[in-house]
C-alpha cells in the first residue's frame, strides 16, 4: 500500500504533488545496458539524493519509483535495494512498481508474494522491446490476472503500431488494472494522431486501463515541446 505519511504537508493545509513515475540509477547496485547509447546516461548514475536534489522546493510530497528496465539478471535486485531506500521514513518513497514476468511461469508466484511482503504497489513489464507474442501467450495473461487478483496494477509499456497488442491484453485480463505508460508513446514530433488516436479511444473504453502521461514532451522534436504541441494528444 501507499506510505501515505508522504502525501499530506499538515504545515500548510495542503497536499503536495505525488510524483508517479521516478526512476534511479544505481550502477554498483544493477546493469543498465540500454542506456549505453543515451550519452547523458550511459555513465553517470541518478540516485535518490541526485532527485531531491533536483526537485527541492517544487511541492512534491512523494514520489513513486518506477523500476528501470535493468538488465534481466538484476530485476530482483533493484526492487529488494530500492525497497531498502523507502524504509527510511524521510526517503520520500511512498511506492513501488516492480519489475515482473509474466512470461515466465516458473518462480512467478514466489516473486509475487515476496514483493507483496515488501509493500509493492503495483508491476511493469517493459513490452515494446520483446516480440508481441509474448504477451498473448496464455501463461503471460494468467500471470497478470493473477497481478490483478493480489489487487495490484500491471503498467504496459506498448508502442502506437502496438496498441491493438495493448488491448487484446486488456480484454483477456480484465480483472487487472493496467496502466498504459507515456500515452502509447505517440509519434509528437511527426504530427501522427492517426492511428494511434483511434487506438488509444479504443483503449479509453475499457474499465480496466488507465493512461499515464509520462513522459509526452519527450516525444516532441528538439525545441518545441510545449502545452500547446502535446494538447492534440
Amino acid at each position: 500500500m501507499l506510505r501515505k505519511k508522504h502525501l499530506y504537508d499538515k504545515e500548510n493545509n495542503m497536499i503536495p504533488l505525488l510524483d508517479t513515475h521516478m526512476h534511479l540509477v544505481y550502477r554498483d547496485k544493477a546493469s543498465y545496458g540500454w542506456t549505453k547509447d543515451i550519452p547523458p546516461l550511459a555513465e553517470d548514475n541518478f540516485k535518490l539524493e541526485d532527485y531531491n536534489t533536483l526537485t527541492e522546493g517544487l511541492g512534491i510530497g512523494g514520489t513513486m519509483f518506477m523500476e528501470t528496465g535493468v538488465d534481466d539478471p538484476d530485476y530482483q535486485k533493484e526492487t529488494r535495494f530500492v525497497s531498502s531506500l523507502a524504509d527510511d521514513s524521510d526517503s520520500g518513497l511512498c511506492g513501488l512498481i516492480a519489475s515482473i514476468r509474466p512470461e515466465n511461469d516458473e518462480g512467478f508466484e514466489t516473486w509475487l508474494n515476496e514483493t507483496i511482503e515488501m509493500g509493492v504497489v503495483g508491476y511493469r513489464r517493459i513490452l515494446h522491446v520483446v516480440p508481441d507474442e509474448m504477451s498473448q501467450s496464455d501463461i503471460f495473461r494468467t500471470n497478470v490476472r493473477k497481478i490483478g487478483t493480489s489487487e495490484k496494477s500491471f503498467d504496459i509499456c506498448f508502442l502506437p503500431k502496438q496498441l491493438p497488442v495493448a488491448l487484446e491484453l486488456a480484454q483477456a485480463c480484465d480483472n487487472t488494472s493496467l496502466v498504459l505508460n507515456h500515452c502509447g508513446v505517440p509519434n509528437i514530433a511527426g504530427d501522427e494522431l492517426d492511428p494511434w488516436r483511434k487506438d488509444i479511444e479504443a483503449l479509453a473504453q475499457m474499465p480496466n486501463v488507465i493512461c499515464k502521461l509520462s513522459g509526452l514532451m519527450a516525444y516532441c522534436a528538439p525545441g518545441t515541446s510545449s502545452l500547446e504541441k502535446i494538447q492534440p494528444y
